[in-house]
Order: structure tokens, then C-alpha cells, then sequence
């Protein structure tokens, strides 16, 4: 006698259009929903953490109706979940996937650590370069202080 399998499954309802940011590290969603500012969105916004996943043991996703990200946010992303993929939704189908990259040079979104830094003591911006994209450690343009991920601060929208 066959034993019956029981199949647990979670359905989340499918977006027309939008964007799909899966393979997250479950330990970063919430820090990529508080950087994407999606708490103030009106789209519908799904996410997951602590998911079953083959290849991360363990991820989360994130997906938001009707948002097409920017570079800029994309870049935001990167910087938190490295190995995240973007999935953009069109008509119900996949129209685009592709992994988000560690940009090379880091403007305008990221916060200079040092206090003494000109970016925090006058009206300029922010400008990294990317040294080291998989410690993820980046270099003032102007104090040329080293930023690590760990003291990573997001600039607010």
C-alpha cells in the first residue's frame, strides 16, 4: 500500500506587472524593504523571509506591483543583497532577469562614516569607489576613508 504524499505548498497570487527581487538573504529583507522606502509605497507589496531555497538554504523575496526600480535603487540593492535577482513582470510574464551587480562607483546613496568627512559638514555628495565589491568595502572619494558593510548608512530618499 502506497502512502498518500502531502504536498505543502505556499501560493502567493501572481503580479501583472512589477518587479520580483528574489534570492535576498533572509537576515537583509527588511533592510531592503526600509532602503527601497517601500513602507510609504501604495503598491501592493508581497515579501517572504526564512523561504526554502536549494541554492541559499534559506532566502527571501520581495515583490511590488506596479515599480519598475532605478538604477540608483538598484544599486541600493547590490549593496545589501548581493546575489539578489531582479525579475521584472510584465502581463503576467517574465519579460526581464537578471542578477544585480556591484557597481564599481557608489553616488549619492550611501553616507560617509567620518564624521569629519566634507560630504556630512557641507552640501556635497557622496562619492565611493568600490574597492573590494565581494567584502564590500568602499572608498571616499574625498577623505579616502574606508566604509565596510557592517558600517554601511543608507542616505535617506
Amino acid at each position: 500500500m502506497e502512502k498518500d504524499v502531502i504536498r505543502k505548498e505556499l501560493k502567493v497570487s501572481a503580479i501583472e506587472n512589477g518587479t520580483v527581487i528574489d534570492h535576498i538573504p533572509s537576515k537583509t529583507v527588511f533592510q531592503v524593504i526600509k532602503i527601497l522606502n517601500l513602507k510609504e509605497a501604495e503598491n501592493q507589496i508581497l515579501f517572504g523571509t526564512n523561504l526554502e531555497s536549494a541554492k541559499m538554504g534559506k532566502k527571501g523575496i520581495i515583490k511590488v506591483s506596479n515599480k519598475f526600480f532605478q538604477a540608483d535603487e538598484i544599486n541600493k540593492i547590490a549593496l545589501v543583497a548581493p546575489n539578489a535577482t531582479l525579475i521584472i513582470i510584465k502581463n503576467f510574464k517574465v519579460s526581464e532577469k537578471k542578477k544585480v551587480q556591484v557597481p564599481d562607483v557608489v553616488e549619492k546613496i550611501v553616507k560617509c562614516f567620518n564624521p569629519n568627512c566634507i560630504t556630512n559638514n557641507e552640501d556635497v555628495t557622496s562619492n565611493f569607489t568600490v574597492i573590494d565589491k565581494n567584502e564590500l568595502k568602499l572608498k571616499c572619494h574625498y577623505c579616502e576613508k574606508i566604509t565596510i558593510k557592517s558600517t554601511i548608512s543608507f542616505l535617506s530618499s
